[in-house]
């Protein structure tokens, strides 16, 4: 398994831009490769295709303090001892493998980071729906009631 430290993406681009006000350094990112499971071929043909991507959240000098606590708690589950890692190795290809692991990755952290929604304000039923809701329940009692077995009054 390979290890490359700072390996620039395909672009040659400075960093990964997750928003338009957050782009993680490529200092930042570690990039592993390995030979990727699936259909092989002779054995000298073989490529390390499988990509792992890990950034390490906690110490990342990219985020801001809110941000950093935000994508801790929301990765929480994906982290371990702070480093995200995400894996691409559906293509045979090493660099759509990165360039796949780079846009996974900023989806990640842009989802971690993005602030919550706005709280939903509590509102009344309309009085149409409320209505409509009404009608409902009544035909469906009558459909019921219509199933049962007469009585022998009836």
């Amino acid at each position: 398994m390979a290890d490359h430290g700072g390996v620039p993406d395909a672009a040659g681009s400075p960093g990964l831009r997750v928003t338009a006000a957050l782009t993680i350094p490529d200092g930042e990112l570690r990039w592993r490769f390995s030979r990727a499971s699936g259909p092989g071929g002779q054995g000298v043909n073989t490529t390390d295709s499988r990509v792992e991507l890990s950034w390490d959240v906690a110490a990342s000098s990219a985020l801001s303090e809110l941000q950093r606590d935000r994508a801790l708690e929301r990765l929480a589950g994906r982290l371990v001892r702070g480093v995200l890692t995400v894996v691409a190795s559906e293509d045979r290809a090493q660099l759509r493998n990165r360039e796949a692991a780079r846009r996974r990755l900023a989806a990640l952290v842009a989802e971690a980071v993005a602030p919550p929604p706005r709280a939903r304000r509590a509102t009344r039923p309309t009085r149409g729906s409320q209505a409509r809701r009404l009608e409902a329940k009544k035909l469906r009692g009558s459909v019921k009631r219509d199933r049962r077995r007469p009585r022998n009054g009836d």
